[in-house]
């Protein structure tokens, strides 16, 4: 008598669609359009929302975030997660600050901040790609370590003489515009980190750890490299967001930034991230980070409480989350009852 094993494995969704139909029926198409919905009602109901003035604070205010989603994206395409690159920009904002206050070029102090970043994203990636620890458990203590250390370094004060010159630039518009020069050095990593994800054999290794560690490996890809690589790049720029921060707000506090990892990770999720890996893009993710922002603008314009405007940014999340799960059980669904039908079919 042989037993029979069922096993499910999960794989790369159907390429063999026509390219509109792969880019045109999916989820990170439904977060632009929604975005574009969303931007033309608020224009049209929201009084003041359509101002320039309006786009210029709303790229302010979601730059960090913008920042931070970029290589979140790639860490949680491989299945693993990073809970503190919110506490890691304000342990940036804190060492940026402190040098500054101590003496030292700002330019300098910047670069310590980068290289903490780095640090603190290395130690992330060692615990969990060497030590063999859950990144969920591991990023949660360095949450606590990392806030704890910014904490420490400058207590309950504020840091707050900064060289105009710096803290001018972080709020000035390019020239002509009410694009504020943060959206530079953004583009240049979008460019970068899609270009790495999508278009590179590293990226195609990325999906496949996210699909199956044990087969990636097989396959030839560097699993613990990879995942030490992207934790040590959510670390850097993790720390250029809080040295950005610091410049915008002209404040290195220990509390800077608190919970700004939460932010990041439902954007990414809501961009069209699996929490489970080996999917997502950062198209979807960018404009996710891009509604969230817009929605939470429009509503503070229409003069809605903050409260309210969390419980409709976690609605959304919960409702993308569970549309997301319906769409791969109708997929499954499908699938079962495809070959089916063709055994039942009878021979001609």
């Amino acid at each position: 008598m042989t037993a029979t094993t069922t096993t499910t494995t999960r794989v790369i969704r159907d390429f063999d669609r026509p390219l509109w139909r792969r880019v045109l029926i999916s989820r990170e198409f439904a977060i632009i359009g929604l975005l574009a919905l969303v931007i033309v009602v608020a224009s049209a109901t929201v009084r003041g929302f359509g101002q320039p003035i309006t786009y210029n604070y709303l790229l302010l205010d979601v730059a960090p975030i913008l920042l931070i989603a970029l290589p979140m994206t790639l860490v949680m395409v491989t299945g693993e997660i990073d809970l503190s690159v919110g506490s890691m920009v304000g342990l940036a904002s804190v060492v940026t600050g402190v040098l500054t206050q101590a003496g030292a070029p700002f330019e300098v102090a910047a670069l310590a901040a980068l290289l903490v970043g780095g640090i603190g994203g290395a130690f992330n990636g060692f615990l969990v790609t060497v030590v063999g620890l859950p990144s969920l458990a591991v990023t949660i203590g360095t949450l606590a370590l990392f806030r704890g250390l910014a904490v420490g370094l400058l207590g309950t004060t504020a840091v707050t003489d900064f060289p105009e010159l710096w803290t001018d630039l972080a709020k000035a518009k390019i020239a002509g515009t009410t694009i504020p020069y943060i959206v530079v050095p953004f583009l240049i990593l979008v460019v970068v980190f899609a270009v790495l994800l999508h278009f590179t054999p590293f990226g195609r290794g990325i999906y496949a750890i996210g699909l199956s560690k044990d087969a990636a490996r097989f396959s030839g890809v560097h699993v613990e490299r990879t995942k030490f690589i992207l934790f040590v790049l959510a670390g850097l720029v993790a720390a250029f967001a809080g040295i950005f921060y610091t410049l915008r707000f002209g404040s290195a506090r220990g509390d800077n930034a608190t919970g700004l990892e939460l932010q990041v990770i439902a954007a990414v999720v809501l961009g069209g991230v699996s929490v489970f890996g080996g999917r997502g893009h950062l198209h979807g993710v960018v404009a996710a980070v891009l509604l969230i922002g817009v929605l939470s603008s429009a509503l503070r314009l229409a003069g809605v409480t903050s409260d309210v405007i969390n419980i409709i940014t976690g609605g959304l999340l919960i409702l993308s989350v569970v549309g997301a799960s319906i769409l791969s059980w109708a997929e499954r669904m499908r699938a079962r009852v495809g070959p089916s039908r063709v055994a039942a079919s009878p021979a001609p």
